[in-house]
């Protein structure tokens, strides 16, 4: 059996019920209704944003022959629970980031995030221009599902600490909320490594259930209110340079779209990636100098720690290469880092350091 037919075949009880109602869009006079879940809180900066400007814009751009409802974190599914309800059809897409669900396949962390990785020039780069996109398609089939890039937060901050990094040896023992091949980087390290929701996050950190958490950056940050609890700030992280946010459909449903539907999504998904993108890159300055003013202690790891970061995320990316298909994306994303790094370093980061140093940015 494969793997659509069994998530078909496996969805029971109270979900089979749900997935009866839900399978297939609503359709009345070629007007469909699709529904769009999401990993996200309702309000959470950026990233909410991200996902209704692909609700609205797939709206607006059909005519309303698709009109595309949201529904937020909790409101129809949990925000760990979109992935399998998209792939059996109990909605009909979702946006989220897919390290939420490496049990599924470790390979999805090539298509959200990976440790030293990609920011969001080189990933585009991969997508768009040197097989990202078709490698994600034989990934995603599996499950039944069709991806797009669909957003980009840009680099995220290292993150509050209620206590300063001084060595890898404070990691041990700490609780810390972070997801993905970066979490995993830090259970190396002797952390306890939470994987929560965004909308927990700031309870959790306020009842001492974790010791300390990254979000997004310092716009997202600060509207979730982690300022309120701790003032000790990380403002760079190893662990998402850029870390890609998707629009994903149900494969069945984006088949059943017309040629021309299949296409606004695509391009709906390309225009979200750099809006989502620029608007994190609006907001952000703004906020880190407003945490400033506020006293947060803006700080950053030592050498010593970003080196045991380093040495940790090596081994957390190459131990799933067993897995064909996790070597196949392995390869082929490495192979463009490494190509795109090289250009980037030569030319932006040159010209970045000397514009900063000669005009006293």
């Amino acid at each position: 059996m494969d793997r659509r037919s069994f998530l078909r075949a496996s969805t029971a009880g109270g979900a089979a019920a749900a997935a009866t109602a839900l399978a297939a869009p609503a359709i009345a006079q070629g007007r469909r209704t699709l529904t769009l879940v999401t990993t996200w809180g309702r309000g959470l900066a950026g990233v909410h944003d991200s996902a209704q400007y692909c609700a609205d814009q797939i709206t607006a751009a059909t005519d309303g022959e698709l009109t595309v409802e949201l529904k937020a974190a909790g409101e129809l599914v949990g925000a760990f629970e979109v992935f399998d309800a998209v792939s059996a059809g109990q909605a009909d897409m979702y946006h989220g980031v897919d390290y939420y669900f490496l049990g599924q396949h470790p390979a999805l962390s090539f298509f959200s995030q990976v440790p030293f990785g990609m920011n969001f020039m080189e990933y585009s780069n991969w997508i768009y221009h040197d097989g990202g996109n078709e490698l994600a398609d034989e990934l995603y089939s599996i499950f039944g599902l069709k991806a797009f890039a669909a957003g980009n937060t840009g680099p995220q901050s290292g993150g509050w600490f209620k206590k300063e990094i001084n060595s890898p040896e404070d990691f041990q023992g700490l609780k810390f909320r972070m997801p993905g091949q970066g979490g995993q980087v830090l259970g190396k390290l002797g952390a306890s490594v939470q994987n929560l929701p965004g909308a927990e996050v700031y309870q959790a950190l306020s009842s001492g259930a974790i010791d300390g958490t990254e979000w997004i950056g310092p716009w997202a940050d600060e509207k979730a209110g982690f300022q309120e609890i701790t003032k000790t700030y990380y403002t760079a992280g190893f662990h998402e340079p850029g870390p890609n946010l998707n629009l994903t459909m149900n494969l069945e449903v984006f088949e059943s779209l017309t040629p021309t539907q299949q296409k606004i999504v695509e391009q709906v998904a390309r225009a979200s990636n750099l809006w989502t993108m620029s608007l994190f890159m609006a907001n952000n300055s703004a906020a880190l100098q407003r945490l400033q003013s506020g006293g947060v202690k803006l700080v950053e790891f030592p050498d010593s720690v970003w080196d045991a970061f380093g040495a940790a995320a090596k081994e957390v990316v190459e131990e799933p290469m067993a897995d064909e298909i996790y070597k196949k994306c392995y390869d082929s994303y490495y192979a463009s880092l490494k190509s795109s790094a090289q250009w980037i370093s030569r030319s932006e980061g040159a010209f970045s350091a000397q514009r900063n140093r000669v005009m006293g940015l």
